[in-house]
């Protein structure tokens, strides 16, 4: 393959919508730029991009995929990615890397939830992008529909330059308003053959034109003051205008298709090369010095030094991790030495290779700014991380993973399994830090919590394929706690005698209420010899035992002074055993005489929803036993803030998806314990006596 300099090299996004057919365009440009010998076909499973079993299971793109097409002298990095807010990460990532961003909007549907989601990442980033309307062959395809929804959805304006011919079963072709013809596709190889426009389009395409030049010509000043004098531009002023106006962020364009049947395909091709930027476009790049925090700036130059930014990690169980990244400046081969920055060690590249979708290909010349490639093995880089030359260091800014909003227990299948659990969720959550492990403490739980019930099926469906794991997943026990509102006077005593050498501890304790948060506080306030010194640590281990489990429901109790007021000892028979259990006794009888309580753990919650949700989302947290706190604005979308017991917020993901047709967002962090009302509480405890009879 020939090498590219970085101004002939395009990176660009597909995102969108999941179902809006993005993984379908990709295939498109890879055929119709003679890639692939055959138009890879999701719904078949034989696509070339989404090639995970998973993903072929369920006929959506999971992960990212990356390959690359030549077209008109120039290298186009293609990155697919998913389009279901449960992978929204993994999109951000890419769209962080790339230069431009081609946003696929479905014909039908109009703008759907996660293109918001995904133009809001574009704008973060400010990447100049591209509209693609897709699926006009469909039932009830409507391009001026679609294109409207992106003005009252997203409100911004998009230039069409391209008009449909016909749409549904009837859709035939494009008109290209900047060279006034009508584009006929041959669905076999995307090629198209141009001709005269069809007579009864001609006013529709010439209203269109007027409104494309225009669009054109107020971006520009020079442009503006030929337009207002002539009334025109030439067809170089139209696409050198065009190109100014996309890299700047002035202009939209918008075209449209079907990527199923090659319709548009080589029309995009033509648009990402003459108007998304080269990395030489989007210039200078900053970062900050490891040793000062001071910003520095490399520009996307080969004489520059190499540093490159990590975005994709890839378990992989025969080849390893699989590293991807992004070069911003400079030029690096295989078996060069870097320094990872983030984590201040030194490693060095095997052998480096581009991806093709689940393929790879050697590299053969040094890689250059711009360029996507992979590395297998590297011991300790992970994503977000920057490698760069050891004697000019660099760290770019990483992206934060979200904060899981769905958990589950999962819990071995079979014994063998057990052990490998653990470093088997450690290669999963390298590959995806969405995904998150921890143990409960208190449940003795294993929790692995993601963005959504699809995310962890998901995962878990991973690690049986790649480590040969499998795991069941249960709904996660609420750590309930347990304490006590009164206060009691209570003997504990343990008399054993069986012949020979008895048992006998007697202790009398006062047990009272400690403040929220107070934890447990023993005070020893034996005056004389009634119980000897070696006895009484005795007592609060035989305590701190019983709090384990509590008396109502098997809970740990929490927020409880008890005071050793007297008791009496045998010289024989007493013994550390016999006063921990006397401790114990005393503990259990007393709780049950000073009013005890169930505490639930309560979380607060921000939730982000467009208005005319607000109502429905609100109401359904009242009856979740939540409550309002304070409201935000954020743009056309409100923020609730407000507390609710985690009890009711498990599986509260798909209620709110459902609540708010997808749009709908909310992360939570615990907040503290709070009482259990009665009527719970009274199930909880029969649920309790039920298990344990």
């Amino acid at each position: 393959m020939a090498k590219y300099e970085p101004g002939y090299l395009r990176n660009i996004a597909v995102v969108g919508h999941g179902g809006t057919g993005k993984t379908s365009l990709c295939e498109s440009l890879l055929y119709v730029a003679g890639k692939t010998d055959r138009l890879g076909r999701v719904d078949e499973g034989t696509s070339n991009l989404d090639f995970e079993p998973e993903e072929q299971k369920r006929h959506i793109s999971i992960g990212s995929a990356i390959n690359f097409v030549e077209w008109d002298k120039h290298k186009i990095n293609i990155v697919d990615t998913p389009g279901d807010s449960d992978f929204a990460y993994d999109t951000k990532n890419c769209l962080r890397v790339v230069d431009g961003a081609v946003i696929v909007v479905d014909a039908i549907g109009g703008v759907e939830f996660q293109t918001e989601t995904v133009w809001k990442y574009a704008d973060e980033f400010k990447l100049p992008r591209i509209v693609f309307i897709n699926r006009m062959d469909r039932e009830r395809a409507d391009f001026y529909h679609a294109i409207e929804t992106i003005k009252i959805r997203l409100g911004k304006k998009v230039t069409p330059l391209h008009l449909p011919i016909g749409a549904e079963s009837n859709f035939a072709g494009l008109i290209d308003l900047i060279s006034m013809r009508s584009l006929t596709f041959d669905e076999a190889t995307g090629k198209y053959k141009a001709g005269d426009i069809p007579a009864d389009l001609e006013g529709k395409a010439n209203e269109c034109r007027e409104a494309m030049v225009e669009d054109i010509a107020e971006s520009d000043e020079k442009l503006m003051d030929k337009y207002l004098e002539t009334g025109e531009l030439s067809t170089e002023e139209i696409w050198n205008g065009l190109r100014k106006a996309v890299i700047s962020g002035a202009l939209i364009p918008a075209l449209c298709g079907s990527a199923i049947k090659n319709i548009g395909a080589t029309s995009l091709l033509d648009m990402i090369v003459a108007c998304l930027p080269s990395p030489t476009d989007r210039g200078v790049v900053i970062g900050k010095n490891p040793n000062t925090k001071e910003d520095v700036q490399r520009l996307p130059a080969e004489s520059e030094p190499f540093s490159a930014f990590v975005f994709k990690t890839i378990a992989d169980p025969y080849a390893g991790k699989l590293t991807i990244f992004r070069v911003y400046s400079g030029s690096v081969s295989s078996d060069a030495s870097f320094v990872n920055t983030v984590r201040k060690i030194n490693e060095r590249f095997g052998n480096i290779f581009f991806l093709e979708g689940k393929s790879q290909k050697p590299i053969d010349s040094p890689l250059v700014p711009g360029d996507i490639a992979a590395v297998a093995k590297l011991k300790d880089t992970a994503t977000g991380d920057t490698v760069c030359n050891e004697k000019a260091p660099i760290v770019y800014e990483k992206l934060e993973p979200p904060r899981a909003i769905m958990s589950f227990a999962v819990e071995a299948k079979t014994r063998s399994d057990e052990d490998k659990i653990v470093s088997s969720i450690t290669r999963l959550t390298e590959e995806d830090p969405t995904l998150q492990y921890r143990r409960d403490e208190q449940t003795r739980e294993m929790i692995l919590s993601g963005m959504g019930q699809v995310h962890i099926e998901v995962s878990v469906e991973k690690m049986k394929r790649k480590f040969g794991v499998e795991v069941n997943l249960k709904t996660p026990k609420i750590p309930y706690k347990e304490t006590i509102k009164g206060k009691t006077n209570v003997q504990g005593k343990y008399k054993k005698q069986s012949g020979g050498r008895g048992q006998y501890g007697d202790c009398w304790l006062d047990i009272e209420p400690l403040p929220k948060g107070g934890g447990f506080e023993f005070v020893d306030k034996i005056v004389g010899g009634v119980i000897p010194q070696q006895y009484r640590p005795a007592v609060e281990k035989g305590i701190i035992e019983a709090m384990q489990e509590g008396v109502l429901a098997g809970y740990p109790v929490v927020d409880v002074k008890v005071s050793l007021v007297d008791g009496s000892y045998h010289t024989v028979d007493s013994s550390e055993m016999a006063f921990k259990i006397a401790g114990s006794l005393g503990f259990k009888k007393g709780v049950l005489a000073c009013q005890p309580t169930l505490l639930e753990p309560i979380v607060n919650i921000d939730i982000e929803v467009p208005d005319e949700y607000m109502g429905d989302v609100i109401g359904d947290l009242n009856s979740r036993r939540g409550k309002v706190l304070g409201m935000d604005t954020k743009g056309s979308h409100q923020i609730i803030k407000g507390q609710a017991p985690l009890a009711e917020i498990m599986k509260y993901a798909p209620d709110l998806r459902s609540m708010t047709s997808g749009r709908g967002t909310f992360t939570y962090e615990f907040s503290h314990y709070d009482e259990v009302p009665p009527y719970i509480a009274e199930k909880l405890i029969a649920e309790s006596k039920k298990e344990k009879a």
